[in-house]
């Protein structure tokens, strides 16, 4: 690019929407940002978060050069500088302790990174330690665990095909907010609308009137971890009322009278006073799910996060299944990714399926999932002595000090660690505690490619983003400081060639998958190096892919990187029995781990309900999605956001008055917080935004401690989570609250 005005196109990276955007600049300035009407993705759309872009990338909180902890305080350091640090500190700790001794842990922002996705698995296999967890156990490891019993793969997660639907049930999930979480949707408002207008209809059940639920033709209020005996209720409607329709799919289905028997102890009648909503309903809801041509049902946060979170998530599938909209057009469909999807390798229709608790968490015993261990398990593994226990953290674009529970224990336990890595672009509650911080990239300078969200999109795609903006001098790409510390760990140095170490890495992956075709294929990705490279082998090989010169129409990265706005690679298609990778080569519709999980709903049964005064759950808004958004000054302009919503009936009963303060607790936590009177909210229920409390010391972040708000997360307890997938528990949680 010149120094003149210049127009540039880029993938939002601020949420899973990842709209395409079009940029205009100035020399190194930012002077506009729109939705490109031209992306085959997002046709233009865009939400308030996207201009935020130009905040971001002109923050002066934002971090530019590495810091080194020095007799408690930061100094700007090169990077040569952080690089021997981490070179003089990390590897005695490995040498006199053991792999394990070293743990790292991820942040959302990870999986709108290319270079951080691509190459934290190198860094990973470098440290070889057990101990990795990341955001994934706060709010999606139920849906991963779920989808991989029954289909064979983590990712092998069905979406709604909106564009074809005409019957949408919601559970637990703001689309119109999120606009899709693992489900990437942009401009869910737009084709929800579509949807009504061809006749079609949206049902919500949420324990507020959310913004989906105001747009939806009909709302019924759930009790917050009330999902799995709704769910129950409606499996058990469909076997009794003779409603279950397979239709092709019944060759490709195990378990179904094994499911049949474990719904039947759960009719509505019982499940509606667990779940309160009425019986009368749920068979309703039961037969006009069955009875739609085109229809889904879609879950998400609400049925994730809490104690039945993998039950629930499987039940949302099997119901899909049952009422035969599982892989069916306008139904839960499978996307097929241009890059990077494990479902689209190998021998299609069979596998080895999904193992899980290979190994569980030296203090809990919390099983292992995906290779990982649950968050909340973090600090308890710092601050636990005895063998084993962590001693040094690789931090990478994550603060779990807000947005884990009980973040005041994890912070105390990252005090006592002997050393502590963090790659992130802020000096925020997590990172304040390391003792280097290696600066991430300004997305403006990166170029990006959709690793993950391809992989849930609603439509098939392939786009790529080159970087719009210069970076400063001597700043690595994001990849080069992963693999750099790899080959820290690895004993190769701060000063090992990089790129031949790359070279090496990638040759022996691609030995594995092609054999002799390796120097061929080596040659050919010949003129590209680091997240690129992969990019284009990714592409190459995939599904659309021109395999190397034996399919000259198929897709290269050059390819991709020559239509700005994307290439459309079509609406979602059937893909059972191609799609699965379960060992038996069929939909496991009972998996035994789900089967056995059950009995914790049976237990639940025989005890008499005790119904709670009031519950806390989370909530999603549209000017955020992670923490540090909250430092953006055109986000965080406008009326304060982190407001507990209160239904009046609540507050007179409590006396809460609208704009006041109140003290919410649970046990012995406490946060104070604005009310907000709402008749959206279920009485008994009080919502509080996630991801907020910027009011710690040691942070830089000026514009979030303007207005902190609230932690949610500080009133939980982390040791409450689903015991199939480890996930944290953060919805339906007993409080306390009255006026300060």
């Amino acid at each position: 690019m010149t120094d003149q005005h210049a127009v540039a196109h880029r993938i939002c990276p601020l949420c899973e929407a990842s709209c395409g955007l079009v940029i205009e600049r100035e020399g190194q300035h930012v002077t506009r940002i729109r939705g490109d009407e031209a992306d085959v993705f997002s046709a233009g759309f865009l939400c308030p978060k996207a201009v935020s872009l130009k905040d971001l990338h002109e923050d002066g909180d934002r971090l530019r050069t590495p810091l080194i902890k020095r007799d408690g305080r930061f100094v700007a350091v090169s990077w040569d500088e952080a690089y021997a640090e981490i070179e003089r500190r990390l590897p005695p700790i490995i040498a006199a302790h053991g792999a394990d001794a070293v743990a790292t842990v991820l942040g959302n922002p990870v999986a709108h990174k290319m270079s951080l996705m691509l190459y934290f698995p190198r860094l990973a296999r470098a440290l070889g330690t057990r101990n990795m967890y990341s955001a994934s156990s706060v709010d999606q490891v139920p849906k991963m665990l779920s989808v991989g019993l029954m289909f064979g793969n983590w990712m092998s997660v069905p979406v709604p095909d909106i564009d074809r639907c005409d019957y949408l049930l919601v559970l637990g999930a703001n689309p119109m907010v999120s606009n899709g979480s693992m489900w990437t949707v942009p401009d869910y408002r737009g084709k929800a609308k579509a949807l009504r207008a061809r006749g079609g209809k949206i049902v919500v059940i949420d324990p507020r009137r959310t913004e989906t639920a105001q747009a939806a033709d009909a709302h019924h209020f759930i009790r917050p971890g009330g999902d799995v005996f709704l769910l129950l209720g409606l499996a058990h409607t469909l076997f009794d009322e003779g409603l279950v329709r397979l239709g092709r799919l019944a060759p490709h289905v195990a378990g179904l009278d094994a499911l049949r028997e474990a719904v039947l102890p759960y009719p509505p009648e019982q499940m509606a006073a667990r779940c309160s909503v009425p019986a009368g309903v749920v068979r309703a809801l039961a037969r006009e799910l069955a009875g739609a041509q085109r229809g889904a049902i879609y879950g998400r946060i609400g049925t994730c996060t809490q104690q039945y979170g993998t039950l629930a998530s499987w039940l949302i599938d099997a119901i899909n299944v049952l009422t035969g909209h599982l892989d069916a057009e306008g139904g839960a469909m499978f996307p097929k990714a241009a890059a990077f999807a494990a479902n689209t390798r190998g021998k299609p229709g069979a596998g080895r399926g999904v193992v899980m608790g290979r190994y569980r968490s030296r203090v809990a015993g919390a099983p292992e999932v995906m290779g990982e261990l649950p968050v909340t398990c973090l600090a308890e593994e710092i601050d636990t002595p005895g063998p084993g226990q962590v001693r040094a953290l690789i931090a990478i674009a994550g603060n779990p000090v807000l947005s884990a529970p009980n973040g005041a224990r994890l912070a105390k336990a990252l005090d006592q660690l002997d050393f502590m890595v963090s790659m992130d672009i802020y000096l925020n509650e997590t990172s304040r505690h390391a003792d280097v911080i290696l600066p991430g990239v300004s997305p403006l300078e990166d170029a990006h490619y959709d690793v993950s969200f391809g992989q849930l999109s609603h439509r098939n795609h392939a786009r790529y983003s080159a970087p719009v903006l210069a970076r400063a001098d001597g700043q690595p790409d994001e990849w080069e400081s992963l693999l750099r510390l790899a080959a820290i760990v690895k004993g190769m140095g701060r000063d090992a060639d990089l790129d031949a170490y790359d070279t090496a890495l990638l040759e022996e992956e691609v030995q594995k998958a092609a054999g002799p075709a390796t120097p061929h294929i080596m040659a050919a990705l010949a003129g590209r190096r680091g997240a690129e490279r992969m990019l284009d082998l990714a592409l190459r090989s995939g599904p659309y892919g021109d395999q190397f010169g034996a399919r000259p129409e198929g897709l290269t990265l050059a390819k991709v990187q020559a239509a700005p706005s994307g290439i459309d690679l079509g609406p979602m298609q059937p893909r059972i029995p191609e799609v699965l990778r379960t060992a038996s080569g069929k939909i496991e519709l009972a998996p035994s781990p789900l089967l056995a999980d059950l009995t914790r709903v049976a237990d639940a049964m025989t005890v008499p309900d005790q119904v709670p005064e009031l519950v806390i759950v989370g909530r999603r808004q549209l000017r955020s999605n992670n923490s540090w958004m909250h430092n953006l000054p055109v986000l965080a302009k406008g009326a304060f956001r982190c407001t507990a919503l209160v239904h009046p009936a609540d507050a007179a009963r409590l006396g809460l008055v609208d704009g006041g303060r109140a003290q919410i607790r649970n046990g012995d936590r406490m946060v104070e917080t604005q009310v907000e009177l709402s008749e959206e909210m279920m009485p008994g229920v009080v919502s509080l935004p996630h991801g907020w409390g910027h009011d710690l010391p040691g942070t830089q972040l000026g514009v979030a401690a303007e207005r902190p708000g609230a932690n949610l997360n500080a009133l939980l307890d982390e040791q409450w989570r689903d015991p199939l997938s480890g996930n944290a528990v953060l919805s339906g949680i007993a409080i306390d609250m009255r006026p300060c």
